[in-house]
Order: C-alpha cells, then sequence, then structure tokens
C-alpha cells in the first residue's frame, strides 16, 4: 500500500464514518438548533478538536494501553456518562424552565430554551471521554499506516484529515440549515429540541453507567 493509495482509501472510510448520525452529529445539530451557528460551530469545533486529541493519543502509543487497560477503560467511560447525565439533564432542565416560563407569560411571548454555554468544551469532552473512540483509533488508523511510514507522523496526518472531513461536514450542515433558522427560533421548537436531545443523552448516560459494553 502506497501512501496515496492509504491517504485515499482512509478518505474515503474517513467520510462514511463523518456522516454517519451519531452523538457528535446530534450534539451539533441541537445547538445549532436551539444556540445558533456560531456557537454550533463552536461545537464542531470542540468535537474536532477531540479526534486530534485521540489521534496524538494513539500516535504515543498511549491508546493501546487504553485497550489493555481495564480499570483505565472503566474510568473513563463512567466519567463519560456521568457526563452525558450531566449535559443531559442540563437541556432537560432548561426546557422545562422555558416551558414554565411560557405558561406564565402566555402564548403570546413565547421563550426558548436559556443559551449559555462553552460549547466548544462541550464539544471537547463529549469526544474525550468516550473511551470507545480511542479503542476504535487503535484498531482503525492502523489499517492505514503504509509500510516504512513513520508511525507517530502518518497516524497524526491521518487524524487531521479526519478532523478536516467533519468540520467540513459540520460547516456544510449549518450553511444548509438557513431556511430553517426562523422555525428553530421558535420558542416550542427550541423547548422540543431541548427536551428530545436531552432526553437521548440521559439515555445512553443511564445505558452506559448500567450495561457497560464490552471493549
Amino acid at each position: 500500500m502506497t501512501i496515496w493509495t492509504a491517504l485515499a482509501g482512509f478518505t474515503l472510510a474517513a467520510g462514511l464514518l463523518v456522516i454517519t448520525p451519531g452523538l457528535d452529529m446530534a450534539l451539533v445539530l441541537r445547538t445549532l438548533a436551539v444556540e445558533g451557528p456560531r456557537q454550533a460551530l463552536a461545537a464542531a469545533a470542540g468535537v474536532v478538536a477531540g479526534v486530534l486529541a485521540w489521534g496524538l493519543v494513539v500516535a504515543l502509543g498511549l491508546g493501546a494501553l487504553l485497550a489493555l487497560s481495564g480499570t483505565l477503560y472503566t474510568v473513563l467511560q463512567y466519567a463519560g456518562a456521568a457526563y452525558l447525565l450531566w449535559l443531559g439533564l442540563g437541556m432537560v432542565r432548561a426546557a422545562l424552565k422555558s416551558l414554565a416560563h411560557s405558561d406564565a407569560v402566555g402564548p403570546a411571548l413565547p421563550s426558548a430554551p436559556s443559551r449559555s454555554g462553552n460549547w466548544f468544551m462541550k464539544g471537547l469532552f463529549t469526544n474525550l471521554l468516550n473511551p470507545k473512540m480511542g479503542v476504535f483509533y487503535v484498531s482503525f488508523l492502523p489499517q492505514f499506516i503504509p509500510a516504512g511510514a513513520s508511525v507517530m507522523g502518518f497516524s497524526l496526518l491521518l487524524a487531521a484529515l479526519h478532523a478536516t472531513l467533519g468540520m467540513a461536514w459540520f460547516a456544510l450542515l449549518i450553511l444548509g440549515s438557513r431556511p430553517l433558522r426562523q422555525w428553530f427560533a421558535q420558542g416550542a421548537v427550541a423547548r422540543w429540541l431541548d427536551g428530545l436531545t436531552g432526553g437521548v443523552l440521559i439515555a445512553l448516560g443511564l445505558r452506559i453507567a448500567f450495561h457497560p459494553a464490552h471493549r
């Protein structure tokens, strides 16, 4: 396998992964709908920064340690579960608070859920606190490293390529949502999206906490 065939194969595989719906995409789309495009870009940047961080971890050989250490994997997995629960509960609480305020002031003054928080860090931690991402990279990246190439350098290159594809995809989603922004701005729609996304995050956090997946 040459360098160019490795890059072409990885680009195709990573591109398919990027456009597959998952937790990262749900977080960015929810942030886009409720918080706006600027915060959605921040969340997307946090997600791809997490990809780069995992790429560095794998390039340094620390990803193999995560894959082999049951204790380290479990600690990170439960930390991720706690973070998802915290994030999901915050969204549900904001939706309920907004609904109570809307009921109090009447239908003439709709209110969207509160918009606040560092969404770059939220996107980053959503990715970093996912140990399956690290284990996945340990098994995924080596398949595209050609013989004779620097493992560390080429792993970082592949992670950067993955992050670039991810950021490009998120940017397309955000730009493509422009016709829907007026609809997103409605208080009832924002509350519904906050409650739905928060409920999904809570369900995922509980699943991880009580039914940890086998590596």
